[in-house]
């Protein structure tokens, strides 16, 4: 059922009820836009399977935890790369550089006995100046994305082992940065945190219900709004009781409960970019680059700078990675940033819901792509399937998900809904 209401101009206006909001969400989806909704009905499937057959590690508060601390890097990595696939560009060269990133701030802290607040904000320079660069040399000269960022995937690797010395381990011992992807918020401030996240996040959806409905714009239903916050407040609330109970296995030594301290990190950075795709020009301009190159460059678009722009997050984001996981083995090695992470971070972008065609994905989609990859990878590890077997299954639900995504813009296109 939907009523009518009259905008100032006499035009009457559709005011949306529930059923009519669920009946338009279904069609959009029949539509070819799926948004989200393969990763969550996947994560939701994938922790039910792994949870009955490993119940008794799975499901326990300290797996929980860990599996924040493990999926860091891929998460933060796939933040960055959501904002270069929304322009239809590929950076290959996010997983070295991450490690760079961090063994510059490795380096800084321990060879060269410089404070903390000294050596990760030079690691995250680092990352905007690799960004910068690639930028550069896609934008203005035109080399495609992925020629750059493959050159700079091979030639990373050799300044890391330069870096390095060769293929030396440097170890870091300052607290801070070792607190960062290991430590834990205390249960008071896991309570503040989890109670504060539920509340900004009522005010913001309250707030735009009121600003739409005030300049008599359609808008979600009430009970729609109303649904998401109290959906989210009850995920929140259970994850805040299962990581403040006792993790550690011998309390009297080292107790162990508390939220993740990586968590808010996620947290923040996902409202803040979430924020400027969403809410900003800059935002609008990233969108209709990625959807339309050249009608966007005749909108006045400034499309060499937006391009730029993008690579420049994505190094940046993957400088946060490296930080974390620098942070998380407490030392930085050649394999830093190697081996599956590149795989893992496009991965959880384009699992997340983002298209590799450009034009269509949240940063939200990166975090629940994430978390998809922790679970596949952490679920298989403690069922005892071997490396191999993990990477089988994880490329096949990348090209799951690059097929749903290749799928719903084909229907998307077939209905003129693209």
């Amino acid at each position: 059922m939907t009523t009518t209401t009259t905008t100032a101009g006499g035009i009457q206006a559709v005011k949306p009820t529930v059923s009519s909001h669920v009946r338009d969400y279904w069609a959009r989806v029949r539509g070819g836009d799926l948004g989200t909704l393969p990763a969550v009905l996947g994560l939701i499937v994938l922790g039910l399977i792994f949870g009955v057959a490993r119940s008794d590690t799975f499901l326990s508060a300290l797996n929980f935890a860990n599996l924040f601390n493990q999926s860091a890097q891929v998460v933060f990595i796939a933040m960055g790369l959501v904002f270069v696939l929304l322009l239809g560009e590929i950076d290959l060269s996010a997983g070295y550089a991450s490690g760079v990133c961090g063994a510059v701030m490795a380096i800084l802290l321990t060879n060269k006995g410089m404070d903390w607040y000294v050596a990760i904000p030079a690691a995250m320079i680092t990352g905007i100046i690799i960004g910068f660069s690639i930028g550069l040399l896609v934008s203005k000269l035109g080399i495609p994305s992925f020629v750059v960022t493959l050159a700079a995937f091979l030639g990373f690797q050799g300044v890391l082992l330069t870096l390095l010395g060769g293929g030396k381990n440097v170890s870091i011992t300052d607290e801070f940065t070792r607190a960062l992807n290991n430590d834990n918020l205390s249960v008071l401030w896991s309570w503040i945190f989890t109670i504060a996240a539920v509340v900004g996040y009522a005010v913001v959806q309250l707030n735009r219900y009121r600003r739409r409905t005030s300049r008599k714009l359609i808008t979600d239903p009430i009970g729609i709004v109303l649904l998401r916050i109290a959906g989210l407040a009850a995920l929140l609330i259970l994850a805040t009781l299962v990581l403040t109970q006792e993790r550690a296995i011998n309390p009297a030594i080292n107790s162990l409960k508390g939220v993740p301290i990586v968590v808010p990190l996620i947290a923040v950075f996902l409202v803040l970019w979430t924020f400027v795709l969403g809410r900003t020009t800059y935002g609008r301009h990233v969108y209709a680059v990625g959807g339309n190159t050249e009608a966007a460059r005749r909108a006045g678009i400034p499309v060499d700078r937006i391009r730029i722009s993008v690579f420049v997050i994505g190094s940046f984001m993957a400088s946060i990675g490296g930080i974390l996981v620098v942070s998380r083995a407490s030392s930085v090695d050649p394999n830093t940033g190697g081996s599956n992470i590149l795989l893992y971070s496009v991965g959880a972008a384009v699992i997340g819901g983002t298209s590799l065609f450009g034009g269509k994905g949240k940063v939200i989609n990166a975090v629940i792509g994430g978390a998809v990859i922790a679970v596949i990878d952490n679920g298989m590890g403690l069922m005892g399937f071997s490396s191999g077997q993990k990477y089988i299954f994880t490329g096949l639900v990348l090209l799951a998900a690059a097929s749903v995504d290749a799928l719903a813009r084909r229907r998307a296109s077939a209905t003129g809904n693209r």
